[in-house]
């Protein structure tokens, strides 16, 4: 009964509002105690949100179930010189800047082997909303005010099965559930489009030795229907696809108080049309990333558990200057467009602490702060030909979450 509640407000409360948007829009790590390392995830056997993570760690979990929900806030800002060749320099942030993000993991051993789970988590992240620049008027030069919204679920229920005592290999397929809408474009509906995709996670996780343990997890692209509303903004009649990724992760127990993990993550967005397209072609322009995510864990008693973490990637979203634009560059245009997606983010620190209550249940926080960082490229005017001035998108990103944990 405490499973079936938990999950079925996990999902609600996941549809209401899934706006993630750091590594691209990729999350910075799934469950509390991850952000609380950057991310680093992929060796992690402290909770159940192997499915986003590791579908081999839920062999080592235990039963437990692990609810949490962030507080996330991301602050965008988007510069034009000369807007649409009025010769006027006009600066908009987005005021969709407080997101509720809920996650949850559940795992059941059925024996000391085999481990059953199911991990919920949200994804996305293109959630803006600019006012208009004059009455009438917004950034692209159309009415009403522009955004878009995006809003991603992904279940996924896990099997983990140890083939050796120290080693575990795990599968998760997934299920997706997207929302989008999209305003201001001129387009021919403001209206929300929702489809469903499936993909799959698979992962290995080894202990091999007792201080050092090694992980590995690939996710297939999460395929999903196209939004057919939105087939005039979407390439391939609006498929629009969660990409392919993978990560590769070492822990070291230094002492018994202190372990580092570091977690390598490739994430390739130009494999899915409609966000790795060049922007001239109809796509985002998004490039492929590769994440490093350093995190330290120091446990500084019985109850309390200190963390800390860093991470760093490339921004997805390149400008192009006009000399870069003459010569054919494909970014060119990019920093126009994604003003409606401006996923710029290139660094996280983290801060995070588990306590353990008298009755072996666990709360858990984490905090992280993406520095700010900005992309520029040239602009152009709406016939797309006639050069205007830089066009800037920038974004700095906060987050407080919290997670409460049973032991069973």
């Amino acid at each position: 009964m405490k499973f079936t509640r938990v999950f079925a407000f996990m999902a609600l409360a996941g549809l209401a509002g899934s706006a993630y948007a750091t590594n691209g829009y990729f999350s910075h790590g799934y469950g509390m105690k991850a952000k609380g390392m950057a991310g680093a995830s992929t060796t992690n056997t402290e909770d159940a949100f192997f499915g986003a993570n590791n579908p081999a760690a839920a062999a080592f979990v235990g039963n437990r179930i692990d609810l949490g929900v962030d507080l996330f806030s991301p602050i965008r800002e988007a510069t034009m010189e000369n807007w649409g060749g009025s010769g006027m320099n006009v600066s908009v942030e987005s005021d969709d800047s407080y997101h509720l993000i809920p996650e949850f993991g559940y795992n059941r051993m059925v024996n000391n082997n085999l481990a059953l789970g199911v991990t919920v988590y949200g994804n996305g992240g293109m959630n803006t909303h600019y006012s208009e620049v004059m009455p009438g008027t917004n950034l692209f030069g159309a009415p009403g005010a522009l955004g878009i919204d995006l809003m991603q679920l992904v279940i996924a229920p896990t099997l983990a099965y140890k083939v050796a005592p120290n080693h575990s290999i795990g599968v998760s397929p997934l299920i997706g559930y997207q929302l989008f809408k999209a305003d201001g474009l001129g387009g021919p509906t403001s209206e929300h489009d929702d489809s469903f995709g499936y993909g799959v996670r698979v992962g290995y996780l080894g202990k091999i030795t007792p201080t050092i343990t090694v992980g590995a997890a690939y996710s297939s692209e999460i395929n999903f229907e196209e939004f057919d509303k939105y087939n005039w903004l979407f390439l391939e009649n609006g498929d629009f696809d969660l990409p392919e990724n993978y990560n590769l992760g070492v822990a070291w127990q230094a002492t018994p108080a202190v372990k580092l993990a570091l977690d390598y993550q490739r994430i390739n967005y130009g494999e899915v049309t409609a966000v790795g397209a060049p922007a001239s072609a109809g796509g985002f322009g998004y490039d492929n990333i590769d994440v490093w995510k350093l995190g330290v864990e120091y446990k500084y008693s019985q109850k309390l558990t200190l963390r800390a973490g860093y991470s760093h990637t490339d921004s997805p979203i390149v400008g192009a200057s006009l000399a870069e634009c003459m010569a054919g560059s494909v970014n060119c245009g990019e920093t126009t467009l994604n003003i409606l997606a401006p996923a710029v983010i290139e660094d996280h620190v983290t801060l995070g602490f588990t306590y353990t209550l008298a009755s072996g249940n666990e709360v858990t926080m984490a905090y992280m702060h993406a520095l700010k960082n900005d992309v520029s490229g040239q602009g152009f005017a709406a016939d797309g030909v006639t050069p205007t001035g830089t066009n800037t998108i920038q974004m700095y990103q906060n987050s407080l979450g919290i997670q409460y944990s049973w032991k069973m």
